[in-house]
């Protein structure tokens, strides 16, 4: 029996080394066999990153060299260091990397370069620093002029250096440092909600959904919401609705002012930031409805759905009405469009906004009107209303307020 054993281990260790070998992988040195020349250089020169990679599963099985090469020989070259990205995953992950380009998180980067704002920001608060906008959207695949020393795995956004875990990844905590804050606090919607407030009492019994039940089911890298960021969504069946959602699209540049769509129209569509199909939008509808069901009846998951949309036509109201307003002062002259400006109003410029009215109509788009919908959808009360539905209000009352004040002063002169 012992060497039945035996022979059983031995196989089992040649069948996982000539797999290891198969995807050109190194195995990772043990405390019996001489460590890589990597490894007892960065225990000198980073012991933090060694101890880390050593403690985590994949420091059991690789060698620092299957990601960063071996051309990196001593101190004089670590520009020969090579950066991973998703396919240095993708040797090992195929499936996960796959999901994960069919989804929003690998569009990130696109999308932050895509907006006319950061245009206008030094690199250190909106560009490739990680101090602000890139810090977290180098979740995103970035072209290879865009590499730097750090965020370029994209999968080391969740699964963090150098540990690489699985475990710490499921974890809702994963999610909190891009969803929190300003235009999207979906960690303190989350947290402060029965549903959060549940797992923080039993974080280990799974009676409450946490994000990666929602949104990442049964492990699925592919993360969709039907609404998108900016709860934006064509065609829709709605006529009153409608006719809002097309001011709304014509003050972002994705409709021109006949309506018809720009080459904004093309990155949001590259950028999925929107659906645009029915068929787009009922799909991923229809996956959170699956993931709902389970812990609820399917009528009571579609009602609370339901309920969410219903606040998004609301907001998109008093939000279309603002956007009239501005517009109304830019087509009376009151307001003149900024030098290279091509829209104007233009929420795309986000802060950059040149008047009182226009910094108001940005913080309808960019965090009460978002804190509506998402409050909805995320089951708190207190966010869906006073941080979002009631802030809407506010800033459309001083919108007109402003707007009176601007064409009362222009017909003095």
């Amino acid at each position: 029996m012992k060497g039945l054993i035996a022979r059983y281990s031995i196989a089992a260790v040649v069948t996982v080394l000539g797999i290891a070998a198969s995807l050109g992988l190194r195995a990772a040195p043990t405390e019996a066999a001489q460590k890589s020349k990597c490894i007892s250089c960065h225990e000198k020169v980073t012991p933090g990153v060694v101890t880390q990679f050593l403690s985590g599963k994949m420091g059991k099985t690789l060698d620092c060299s299957t990601c960063h090469g071996s051309d990196h020989q001593s101190e004089k070259d670590v520009a020969k260091v090579k950066l991973p990205t998703p396919e240095t995953c993708a040797q090992c992950h195929e499936k996960r990397v796959k999901e994960y380009r069919e989804g929003k998180h690998a569009l990130a980067w696109v999308s932050m370069k895509a907006m006319p704002m950061i245009n206008h920001q030094p690199s250190a608060v909106g560009g490739g620093d990680l101090k602000g906008c890139s810090a977290c959207h180098k979740v995103g695949e970035k072209p290879m002029a865009d590499l730097t020393r750090y965020g370029t795995g994209a999968c080391d956004s969740c699964h963090t250096r150098h540990t690489f875990s699985v475990k710490e990844a499921q974890d809702p905590r994963a999610c909190r440092t891009c969803h929190m804050g300003f235009d999207h606090p979906q960690w303190e919607m989350w947290q402060t909600s029965k549903h959060g407030t549940i797992w923080e009492i039993e974080p280990t019994t799974g009676r409450a959904p946490t994000c990666q039940t929602c949104h990442m089911p049964d492990g699925n890298h592919g993360v969709m919401t039907a609404w998108g960021f900016l709860a934006l969504r064509v065609p829709e069946d709605d006529k009153e609705w409608w006719d809002n959602r097309v001011t709304i699209l014509k003050a972002i540049g994705v409709l021109d002012e006949k309506g018809q769509p720009t080459e904004r129209f093309d990155a949001v569509k590259a950028a999925k930031i929107a659906r645009l199909t029915k068929e787009d939008f009922n799909k991923e509808r229809k996956k959170m409805i699956d993931v709902c069901s389970k812990c609820h009846s399917k009528s009571y998951a579609e009602a609370n759905l339901k309920a969410g949309d219903d606040i998004i036509r609301e907001v998109d109201k008093i939000f279309a009405d603002s956007i009239r307003t501005v517009k109304g002062l830019y087509d009376d002259g009151i307001l003149k469009k900024p030098a290279g400006w091509k829209y104007a109003p233009d929420l795309l410029q986000f802060y950059e906004a040149k008047s009182a009215a226009e910094q108001e109509l940005y913080l309808i788009f960019l965090e009460y009107r978002q804190r509506a919908f998402q409050g909805a959808f995320h089951a708190n009360p207190d966010y869906m209303h006073w941080y979002g539905w009631a802030k809407v209000k506010e800033a459309a009352a001083r919108i007109k307020e402003d707007a009176e004040r601007l064409r009362a002063e222009a017909k003095k002169h």
